[in-house]
């Protein structure tokens, strides 16, 4: 290993230009290595460490697997990190996407063991095998998923939180119930803090470090899914004398969505009642209700002086938030997914599985951990009908295909069809039926249409139109 001066130069040189890093927007103050666990000796060599990386009065953990080499194979070469570190024999690289290496993690945790302030755990009864080569999926943002084989999936968390991660949390719970759509969990990798582990913090819990749990390798993404459907509706051409209301009939195009669609509905009610299960329920007095009917106009307020292209649709926006403060009550309270969306889903030869419960990975852990009415859950997928509608409209680059009519008009008949299928399905396996809560779910949808504005300004001008376009409908 090179000096830990060295190897921190070239850490601060490279953690900047990975896709999962969070600092994007500043420059590093400083970085120290947490802790340094050796999981493997020799050649390669495997180390686990924790970066604390200062910013702007902050500090944030990062979790890398060190691999060591004194020769580097191609394979390898785009994940080098630095270059020779003053050692023209060490090479230095991210050893999760070494095979190598990653078996390594595989045989701790169907062993059980300790490493140093690691431990790995598995899941009582489970068989975890270990002969299982890997493979990352490059595509995440801010988490590193190893495939072994088409067995198992390994999320490594980069960016550490303290305590137990709300992903591991959730699945493990619901597992342990039988619920049949989440991933079953495997194990799991923490850190057990302590003087040298300040990832967590001296009075913090174990710091989740991965989570193993079953690959569903015959899972379709539902984000694809509805995509195929959207692409079918606006390829479709209507009958000659079928009149202008063709263009309303999204169930005239072959990959109709809306009867898989209300399948969600139902196991997306299935997994709340779960949570309620496993979590239990609380009510929110009706002064907290109020008050979060008062965060919602606040963030309106801001985000129309920001983007002052939703400043026409502020009026309907402001009386659905004042509608839910007028009416406020008690409303009961739970563990919800936090962050759902279409991508979040996965239809399998069992049917529909829900993915990723650590919320919006934006928001500080507090708010990704606080209880909220199921139907939050709910307005985020409405919303993520209304961006699937209309994806091939805002997306730069491609069109709706030929010969498509109004791409809006048929968009906006997609994303009505889809939303009321997964609102009937959700109310008829028990969740609460969103048309006997508008008052709620309008608010909800429009607070999340508010986020969507501001993120899309921020960071995707190009899509801007799909949340001002839909509000155009919902608030007509």
């Amino acid at each position: 290993m090179p000096s830990r001066s060295a190897l921190t130069r070239d850490l601060a040189e490279w953690l900047p230009r990975q896709r999962w890093f969070g600092g994007k927007d500043g420059p590093i103050d400083d970085l120290a290595i947490g802790t340094a666990t050796q999981l493997r000796a020799g050649d390669p060599a495997l180390h686990h460490l924790v970066l604390d990386v200062h910013q702007n009065g902050v500090t944030d953990h990062y979790q890398l697997l060190l691999g060591v080499r004194s020769d580097l194979p191609d394979r390898l070469r785009h994940v080098e990190i630095g270059g020779r570190s003053g050692r023209p024999d060490v090479r230095l690289y991210d050893a999760a996407h070494d095979p190598d290496l990653t078996r390594v993690l595989l045989a701790a945790l169907a062993a059980g063991t300790s490493s140093g302030p690691l431990r790995f755990h598995h899941a009582p009864g489970a068989a975890i095998r270990t002969d299982l080569a890997s493979l990352p999926i490059t595509a995440e943002q801010s988490n590193t998923s190893l495939l072994f084989g088409d067995v198992y999936i390994c999320k490594l968390f980069r960016r550490l939180s303290r305590g137990v991660n709300l992903d591991l949390e959730v699945n493990l719970a619901l597992s342990r119930r039988g619920c049949a759509h989440v991933p079953a969990v495997h194990g799991w990798i923490e850190l057990e803090p302590g003087p040298d582990a300040r990832a967590g913090g001296p009075d913090a819990g174990p710091v989740t470090l991965g989570l193993l749990s079953d690959y569903l390798h015959t899972g379709a993404n539902g984000w694809s899914l509805a995509i195929a459907s959207v692409r079918d509706w606006f390829a479709h051409t209507p009958r000659p004398g079928d009149g202008e209301w063709a263009e309303l009939d999204a169930s005239a195009a072959g990959g109709d969505f809306a009867a898989e669609a209300e399948r969600l509905g139902a196991a997306t009610a299935e997994v709340h009642r779960a949570l309620a299960d496993a979590f239990g329920v609380t009510v929110l007095p009706a002064a907290e209700v109020g008050a979060m009917a008062a965060r919602m106009n606040a963030e309106l307020t801001g985000t129309c002086r920001d983007v002052p292209g939703l400043a026409p649709h502020a009026k309907a926006l402001t009386g659905a938030f004042l509608d839910l403060a007028a009416r406020a009550e008690p409303l009961a309270v739970q563990r919800v997914h936090g962050d759902y969306h279409l991508g979040q889903v996965l239809r399998t030869e069992g049917g529909w599985t829900l993915l990723d419960f650590e919320g919006e990975p934006a928001r500080p852990p507090a708010e990704r951990r606080a209880l909220a009415h199921p139907l939050r859950d709910v307005a985020g997928m409405l919303r993520s009908f209304e961006y699937a509608a209309r994806f091939l409209i805002a997306k730069p680059g491609t069109k709706p295909p030929e010969p498509g009519g109004r791409p809006e008009t048929r968009a906006h008949a997609w994303a009505a069809r889809n939303r009321a299928a997964f609102c009937r399905g959700y109310a008829a396996a028990g969740g609460a039926d969103p048309a006997a809560h508008a008052v709620l779910i309008r608010a909800f949808e429009f607070e999340k249409a508010v986020y969507e504005v501001r993120y899309e300004a921020r960071n995707r001008p190009a899509w801007l139109p799909v949340p001002l376009t839909s509000l155009a409908h919902l608030t007509a």
